[in-house]
C-alpha cells in the first residue's frame, strides 16, 4: 500500500494500523533499505511503515505488511511530526522507530518475537523500552568509502559512559541518563552536540496527551526513564551505520578520518548475546 502523505495514512489508521506493534522506518537514502526492512520484518512487527522522500523507489520483494508513506524525512523535526501524528491515531498501540541501515536487537532476539518482548514489558507496567545505539562501521574505508559494510561490520566493544540528566536548574532527573560512546564519542568534534547521545526511547506506547518533543524526549517524564523505580528493566540495542554514513558523507570529516578502526574495535556477529555479554543491553527480569 502506498500513501501519498502522512495524512492519508492517518485517515486510514483503522485499517492500516489496527494491529501492533508498528515499526516506523524513516528512509533517508538508498543504503541498506532492503536489509533494514527484512531485519525488522523478521522481528515480528505486525505493521512496517516506510517513510520515504517522494519519488524514491523501494527495492523489490518487500513484505506484505509493509506500507509506504511519502514524507520528506530530511525536513526539520520530521521524526517528531511523524511520531506525534501516529500517537494520536493509535492510542494504546506500541510504536517503534528507526532509520535505514539500523537494526534492532533485544534480549533473545533470535528466538522470541518483538511482540513477546513488549508483552513482557506491559506486564512490567512499562510504556517504553530504552535502547542504546551501537555504531557499526566498515573496517576498511578504502574498500567501503561509505563507511558501510554489513558483511564485515565492526563496532566499539568499550568506551561507553552515562551521565545523569539534569533539569534546567542543574538537579538530576530521576532515572534519566545521557549515554555516550561509539563513533559519536570518538569523533565528537565532527558531530553536533545534540546528536552525540546514544540513548534512544525506540519503543513507546501511544496514549492521549503523549507528545514527542523536538529533542526526541517525551512530555511525560516517565517515558524518558531507563527503568522503573523498583528494579532494572529490559533494554534493547540498535546497531546503526547512520553515524558512519554521516561522517563519510560530510567533507569536513571525510577528509581527516581515514579509518574508524581502533584497538577496541570488535567484529559484529549480529547476535543478541554479544551485546548482552558486553552490557550494551540487558534482559532485566526476562529470562
Amino acid at each position: 500500500m502506498h500513501y501519498p502523505d502522512l495524512q492519508s495514512l492517518i485517515a486510514d489508521s483503522k485499517t492500516a494500523l489496527s494491529k501492533g506493534p508498528v515499526a516506523m522506518i524513516l528512509i533517508e537514502d538508498d543504503v541498506e533499505v532492503a536489509s533494514t526492512i527484512a531485519h525488522h520484518a523478521k522481528a515480528g512487527f505486525a505493521q512496517l511503515i516506510a517513510f520515504c522522500v517522494p519519488g524514491s523507489v523501494l527495492p523489490d520483494g518487500m513484505p506484505d505488511n509493509l506500507r509506504r508513506v511519502d514524507f520528506d524525512v530530511t525536513a526539520d523535526d520530521a521524526l517528531a511530526t511523524i511520531a506525534n501524528a501516529m500517537i494520536k491515531a493509535v492510542p494504546g498501540q506500541w510504536l517503534y522507530y528507526c532509520y535505514n541501515a539500523e537494526y534492532l536487537f533485544y534480549p533473545f532476539f533470535e528466538d522470541r518475537s518483538v511482540g513477546e518482548m513488549l508483552g513482557f514489558m506491559t506486564e512490567e507496567r512499562r510504556d517504553t523500552v530504552m535502547s542504546y545505539l551501537v555504531d557499526l562501521y566498515a573496517q576498511d574505508l578504502r574498500a567501503h568509502p561509505s563507511g558501510v559494510d554489513r558483511q564485515s561490520a565492526y563496532f566499539d566493544k568499550s568506551g561507553y559512559y552515562a551521565l545523569a540528566r539534569e533539569d534546567s536548574e542543574g538537579m538530576p532527573l530521576e532515572r534519566q541518563i545521557n549515554v555516550f560512546g561509539g563513533l559519536r564519542w570518538r569523533f565528537e568534534e565532527h558531530i553536533a552536540k545534540h546528536r552525540q547521545r546514544t540513548d534512544r526511547v525506540s519503543f513507546f506506547r501511544a496514549q492521549p496527551g503523549l507528545e514527542m518533543l523536538t529533542d526526541r524526549s517525551f512530555n511525560i517524564a516517565e517515558y524518558n526513564t531507563f527503568s522503573c523505580p523498583w528494579h532494572n528493566n529490559l533494554s534493547a540495542a540498535i546497531g546503526s551505520f547512520r553515524t558512519a554514513k554521516a561522517l563519510r558523507r560530510n567533507p569536513g570529516s571525510r577528509d581527516v578520518i581515514n579509518t574508524f578502526h581502533w584497538p577496541q574495535s570488535e567484529p559484529f556477529n549480529w547476535q543478541s548475546q554479544q551485546l548482552l555479554d558486553l552490557g550494551l543491553m540487558e534482559p532485566g527480569q526476562w529470562f
